[in-house]
This record gives structure tokens, sequence and C-alpha cells, in this order.
């Protein structure tokens, strides 16, 4: 007798930040991509999520449909994996309520990411910010996923709810299983300050899908070789993020590299380089994805079809919470 291996079931959501940056690209959607090839892969627009940060229902609109057409644009793949908004199955929201009532206060204020958004937005440290980690438990668990996408520096997010699915079980019996971590090589992508994590709310970004002048004016406005007095001068790729990012578009970059520790190239050679590669290497993408926003009833089938794919298992899910915790 033999036995069909199954395949493992992932899930990753995703924050409705509108069009991508580089790092979105190098630091997640590229994993993404990989990754729906080896797992049942099921990916979430978490708008839920965006509410304790964007208040305004046009820019999360928007931003979510932008998202949506990025992700697609790029490389997702809905006959391969299921792509779907959240809040389109709002099951989760019910299965984060119950989850709260399993997890201690003190877990939630202990999380870098509570701390953090009370320093960036000091002004509305709303409840949300405080249990989204039990929301971001729910997620997962809802599907019973067994597997979670994330970067090593990201680990404590997922052990925290790994702790609230073993508080769950502990108290009700059995019923989710504990996520794993399939650890992502993501790299760090410094934005154009050449200190800071890429990110557009600081202004530090590159917009790979906006048109090649915008582009390249981000590109060529970046900070490079700040040790590099003149252009005779050798440079230093090693702590150059110019440099360091022709790592992501080519495998020349040894040799641009020495280019600029001899002084043969400058940094604006190596600026203008950059631009027009990622220029070329998103042009695909940027095409699909402005095809994709001039028909959004196409993006709008494709994330209501996932939610869909997705009904028979919450409802499946919550009937046995429900059971469970004494509900019906």
């Amino acid at each position: 007798m033999t036995t069909t291996a199954v395949t493992p079931r992932i899930f990753s959501g995703i924050q409705p930040s509108g069009a991508p940056h580089l790092g979105n690209d190098l630091g997640a959607i590229r994993n993404y991509v990989r990754l729906q090839a080896e797992y049942e892969a099921i990916y979430c627009i978490v708008d839920y999520h965006a509410l304790t940060s964007t208040h305004d229902a046009a820019t999360l609109r928007t931003r979510t449909r932008e998202m949506a057409a990025t992700l697609l644009s790029l490389g997702l793949d809905p006959e391969r994996c299921t792509l779907f908004v959240q809040s389109h199955r709002p099951e989760c929201t019910e299965l984060a309520w119950l989850l709260t009532t399993v997890t201690p206060v003190s877990w939630l204020e202990r999380t870098p990411t509570y701390k953090e958004k009370k320093q960036n937005q000091p002004d509305d440290i709303n409840h949300g910010l405080l249990t989204y980690p039990v929301l971001q438990a729910a997620d997962i668990i809802l599907y019973k996923a067994t597997m979670v996408p994330v970067g090593r520096d990201q680990a404590a997010h997922l052990e925290l709810s790994r702790e609230i699915v073993r508080a769950f079980n502990n108290r009700y019996g059995d019923t989710f299983p504990e996520p794993q971590a399939v650890y992502t090589e993501a790299p760090v992508v410094l934005g154009t300050d050449g200190v800071r994590k890429m990110s557009k709310s600081l202004g530090n970004a590159i917009e790979v899908l906006a048109d090649p002048e915008t582009v390249r004016k981000q590109v060529m406005g970046m900070v490079t070789d700040t040790t590099r007095a003149l252009r005779k001068d050798p440079g230093h790729p090693d702590t150059c993020n110019v440099c360091q990012l022709q790592r992501f578009f080519g495998d020349d970059h040894e040799g641009l590299w020495e280019g600029e520790r001899t002084a043969q190239t400058g940094c604006v050679d190596m600026k203008k380089l950059l631009a027009a590669r990622i220029t070329d290497h998103y042009a695909a993408a940027r095409e699909r994805y402005l095809e994709l926003m001039a028909t959004p009833d196409r993006v709008d089938e494709i994330l209501a079809a996932g939610a869909e794919r997705l009904k028979p298992l919450a409802t499946a899910t919550m009937a046995e919470v429900r059971e469970r915790m004494g509900l019906r």
C-alpha cells in the first residue's frame, strides 16, 4: 500500500502598502513566488491589520488593490497559490477574539512591534496595535497552516503565535498545529539614504513599478560612498549601498566592485547602471501591473475566488473551535 505525500500548507500576510518598493520585492515577494511552487501556499493582504495605522477608507481600498496587482505582476499565480484579502474571510476576527481569552496581556506588551509602533505613532496607540499578534496568530491557524515563511530576524514574532497555539491547545485540547518557520534568506535592503531600512514612509524607497524616469531620479538621489571625496579616489563597494544592490541584478558585481576599488568607475556610473538594470528587470512586471490596475474587476475576481476557495477550511475550523469552547 502506498501513501500519498501531503504538501505542507504555508501562510503569509502582507500589509497593503500600495505599489511596491525594491525592499518589498527582494525581502518578501521573491520568496513568495518561489515558495508557491513548493508548498500549498496561502497569501493574504492584511487589510484588518492595516487599520491600526491607516484610517482613510478610500486610501485603504486603493492600497489593497495596488498590492494585489503588485503581487500578481511580480509572479504570484492564482492557479498555484491562493491570494485573498483578509477581511473577505472575517472568520479570522472571531477566532482572534477567542484567542485573546487564552493570551496574557504581558505577552503582548513585550512584543518588539508594539514598542516600535508606540514610538512611531504616539498619538494613535489604539487597541489593535496591542492585539495585533493575536490576529496574526488567528490568520495562520484559521487555515491550519503548518509553515510560515519568515526571515530569521522575525522568528520571535512567529514564536508568539506558537505560544498562543500552545495555550489554546492546553486549555481546550489538541486543535491547532504549531506553525513552524520556513526560514527565507531575505536581505535587509537599505533605503536611498544608505542608513535606514527601505520604507516609503521614510521617503527612502525605490518604487520598482514606477515609470523609468521616477526610478532614475530615485536611484540617482541615493547616498553612495561617503568616504570617497573625488572621482579619482578608490571606492569602497563593501560599504556602498549602490554597489551592494548590483548583486541582485546581474552576476558581474565582483567586476563592478573591482572597478570601484581601482577608481575606473565612479559613484555616478554605478547609479546610472543600477537605474537602468532596475528599469529593465521590472519592465514586464510594470506593464502587467498597469494592465491589472486598468482592469480592477479582474483583480477583484481573483481575490474573491481566493477567499471563496478558503471558505470550507475557515468554516470547518470555526465549527471545531466553537464546539471545543462550549459555544454551540
